[in-house]
């Protein structure tokens, strides 16, 4: 293992918890998100529980309530994405800032660093920019977004480019080289705090059509409905070939070269089973510091590794 290595879990009376200061603990206040945007209201309904609700198996209302909270908790009054492209769960997204942020200040004397001078690389920004967007609007950090994909370097771009509090703090760059992750994107001389990623963890398309149809089956209970129309996501967003483990692995490796430039490299990992392999890989290559933190959203667990050297 790494010289150090620390392993964080949350008390077990918080496990159905976001982390602390993420905006969307609770229920969504779908009244004040509907008053925000009024095209959700189309989408909201009450269940057999008396509940109003909207159907998350429906890509259009799912979009419509992202809208609904990028506007009503980060001002954002212009967002928008492809058809076919991931529509990402904002609470899940928001807590990987925030625990990003708790790593930041550990090394600031336990004061979160805030303001455009603590620079963040997203790797695999996509069409959707969620990360810049929620890092910059809730900290005030200066991101580059990086992706492979042309069509969604050009979506995150003009979100960017249509909500004046992200345009001189959001830069979004074309990584032509698809079998790298920091070269290319990282110039000469240039530093950053921290860099973050969501990788595909899915090791090929049938295995994300699959996973694509249980989650429909999940949400309506029926097993005929195509999964594309109900879950956004293009290949480079949901499977990666050899999956999860191949990625991280090729980004580990890679950081090494730019260790001189990131203070801190991290990534999501979903599977649990892969995070021994890429401790004992960063033992292998000197990291001097290795996290593991778990993130739970409901019943579902993730985890974040984060390294430095």
């Amino acid at each position: 293992m790494a010289d150090k290595l620390h392993m964080q879990k949350k008390p077990a009376s918080s496990k159905q918890s976001l982390h602390p200061r993420n905006q969307h603990n609770g229920n969504y206040d779908l009244a004040a998100l509907t008053t925000a945007t009024p095209e959700l209201g189309q989408y909201v309904f009450e269940n057999q529980f008396g509940t109003q609700t909207i159907n998350f198996a429906e890509p259009l209302a799912v979009k419509a309530l992202n809208k609904a909270l990028l506007y009503h908790h980060y001002g954002i009054q212009h967002w928008d994405i492809p058809a076919g492209y991931l529509c990402p769960p904002i609470p899940g997204r928001a807590d990987y800032i925030h625990y990003i942020a708790d790593i930041l200040a550990e090394n600031n004397k336990g004061v979160i660093p805030k303001g455009n001078t603590i620079k963040c690389l997203d790797i695999g920004t996509g069409a959707n920019c969620i990360y810049p967007i929620i890092g910059h609007q809730e900290y005030g950090w200066n991101f580059v977004g990086a992706d492979i994909d042309p069509v969604s370097v050009k979506s995150a771009k003009a979100i960017v480019a249509a909500n004046e509090t992200l345009s001189n703090n959001i830069e979004i760059r074309h990584q032509a080289d698809k079998g790298r992750f920091y070269k290319g994107i990282i110039k000469s001389g240039e530093k950053f705090d921290i860099t973050m990623c969501n990788p595909p963890f899915h090791a090929s398309q049938q295995e994300a059509q699959a996973q694509n149809m249980r989650k429909v089956k999940n949400l309506t209970g029926k097993t005929n409905q195509k999964p594309s129309l109900n879950f956004g996501g293009k290949n480079n967003e949901l499977w990666y070939e050899g999956g999860e483990y191949i990625f991280v692995k090729a980004m580990i490796e890679e950081s090494q070269e730019f260790a001189a430039s990131v203070k801190w490299f991290t990534s999501l990992v979903s599977k649990k089973e892969n995070l021994p392999a890429f401790q004992k890989l960063l033992k292998y290559l000197k990291a001097t510091d290795v996290k593991i933190i778990e993130m739970t959203q409901g019943q579902k667990i993730s985890r974040l590794i984060a390294w430095r050297f």
